[in-house]
């Protein structure tokens, strides 16, 4: 009888859980430097970048600062390889600022075909939903990066791997949820034990 318990009640924690993560944001974040490109760069440059994934919509909150090889002249997601490899881009940023230091604010929505590059798109069965199944496992798995690209460093000037950013409120939700269970199960025990 315990062990029906204890598996109905998990679940439905389960249950709980996947319809939690099917409904939730996502965030990704990364550290852009010159050590990360691939081959490095001597560059002293440095940036950060928030990519928040809400449905099928992925805004990108980047800064950046010290480029050395001149303004940039490109930005954008490369994915979906193991870090310490180049590959071609995901998604290009457009109106990405061409200076030396600066911010950029995008929402992509990933349902679009205009969204990625037309070699991505192509590789990915030609369609905005193939591109964006291949993106977001990218993302998942860290096999996406971001970097800067300038005249000096045509291959890029800085460069970060984006990987998922743990959100505190679900994993403090998961073990909330745990320690209830657990609570529950030990006071249906005692009952059954004491009558």
């Amino acid at each position: 009888m315990q062990k029906r318990l204890f598996l109905i009640a998990l679940s439905f924690l389960a249950l709980g859980l996947a319809s939690h993560a099917n409904a939730a944001t996502i965030v990704y974040s990364t550290i852009l430097l010159g050590s990360n490109q691939v081959p490095p760069t001597a560059s002293a440059a440095t940036g950060s970048a928030t990519f928040t994934l809400t449905g099928d919509m992925l805004a990108v909150s980047e800064s950046f600062t010290g480029l050395i090889g001149g303004p940039a002249s490109a930005a954008h997601i490369h994915c979906c390889i193991l870090p310490g490899s180049n590959i071609g881009v995901a998604v290009p940023f457009p109106g990405f600022p061409a200076a030396t230091a600066g911010t950029y604010n995008q929402t992509f929505d990933l349902t679009l075909t205009s969204t990625y590059n037309s070699t991505f798109l192509s590789l990915e069965g030609g369609t905005a939903a193939g591109a964006e199944a291949a993106l977001i496992a990218g993302l998942n798995s860290g096999e996406a990066y971001a970097n800067i690209h300038d005249a000096t460093f045509p291959g890029g000037e800085i460069r970060g791997i984006i990987n998922p950013t743990p959100e505190p409120g679900s994993l403090l939700l998961l073990g909330t949820g745990m320690a209830g269970m657990l609570q529950f199960l030990r006071r249906r025990a005692s009952a059954s034990f004491a009558g």
